[in-house]
């Protein structure tokens, strides 16, 4: 999925509509209330239902605008403003009052507004959101000040501190001089045996946004588990290691490399060497594990 896709999602509130909330009178469909509880837990989602490495990487890429914020009040949409809204579902104006801007082109107000669609409760009714904290992901609008465009109706999490600690890990990672490139292929794939059976080096050279160099290396030696790494730079290292699990090189590579060698990208052209580069590629791929996604 590329880091656009996310944001073209039908899911995703338009300018329009929040333009059209913000237009709204209080007064026209009332929330629970106006004050805000001062006493409202916060609970995060829980482990199976968060939101994964990928996720996050994806959102904060895809968002100008990282914040925590409360929510002060809420607008219910009526039915005839909201028709695309399906009938288990409800689209909200939400007014928050900003606890933390944790990402963002500039600073940001007090208050911020945005517009969510959210599942009704078991009795058909808005879920009562007030006095509850959510860590945000979206676009600043160019035009009103204090709107917030929601990514998505997913881009609005249960804040606290676990959640709170994953996404400034990320934005570190994204903001680091040395954050590798995005991947948009694969070329120049070769393999070659060593003097003993069963011996061999394959080294494959990946393609970039930036034009920055990356490249893939697998080592086999007789009795010994295949060895693998990736190189970031000019020179191909061959004691390169393997990216830990839940890093922006990891990331980079477990959700954007291609699932099989594309056909012009082997340096040879003998059988041999390009069944031996597939069967590297292929355990690179294990070792990497899936670009699991929960929201995006």
């Amino acid at each position: 999925m590329s880091t656009r896709s996310f944001s073209r999602k039908a899911s995703r509130i338009t300018r329009a509509a929040l333009g059209a909330t913000l237009a709204f009178t209080v007064t026209a469909c009332v929330s629970s209330g106006t004050a805000m509880s001062q006493n409202v837990p916060m609970t995060e989602l829980p482990d199976a239902q968060a939101p994964t490495y990928a996720d996050l990487v994806t959102m904060a890429m895809e968002a100008d605008t990282v914040a925590i914020v409360a929510v002060e009040e809420q607008i219910a949409f009526p039915q005839e403003r909201a028709p695309d809204v399906p009938p288990s579902e409800i689209r909200l104006y939400i007014e928050s009052l900003t606890q933390s801007l944790l990402a963002g082109p500039q600073a940001v107000g007090a208050q911020l507004a945005y517009v969510v669609d959210q599942r009704r409760d078991a009795d058909g009714k808005a879920p009562d959101l007030e006095g509850r904290q959510f860590l945000v992901f979206g676009d600043l609008s160019q035009t009103q000040p204090g709107a917030l465009q929601l990514l998505s109706s997913d881009s609005m999490l249960p804040a606290g501190p676990q959640i709170e600690a994953r996404v400034r890990r990320v934005l570190t990672q994204l903001a680091a001089a040395d954050a590798p490139p995005m991947i948009t292929g694969l070329r120049d794939v070769i393999s070659v045996p060593g003097n003993l059976v069963g011996e061999s080096e394959t080294q494959m050279f990946v393609e970039t946004s930036t034009g920055q160099p990356v490249s893939l290396t697998v080592i086999r030696r007789p009795g010994m588990a295949p060895q693998w790494g990736v190189s970031l730079g000019e020179l191909v290292d061959a004691a390169a290691e393997a990216p830990e699990r839940d890093t922006l090189v990891w990331y980079r590579l477990a959700c954007s490399l291609p699932r099989e060698l594309p056909a012009d990208a082997f340096l040879q052209s003998d059988r041999t060497s390009q069944d031996q580069a597939r069967a590297d590629y292929a355990y690179i791929l294990s070792e990497l594990g899936n670009c699991e996604r929960r929201f995006t």
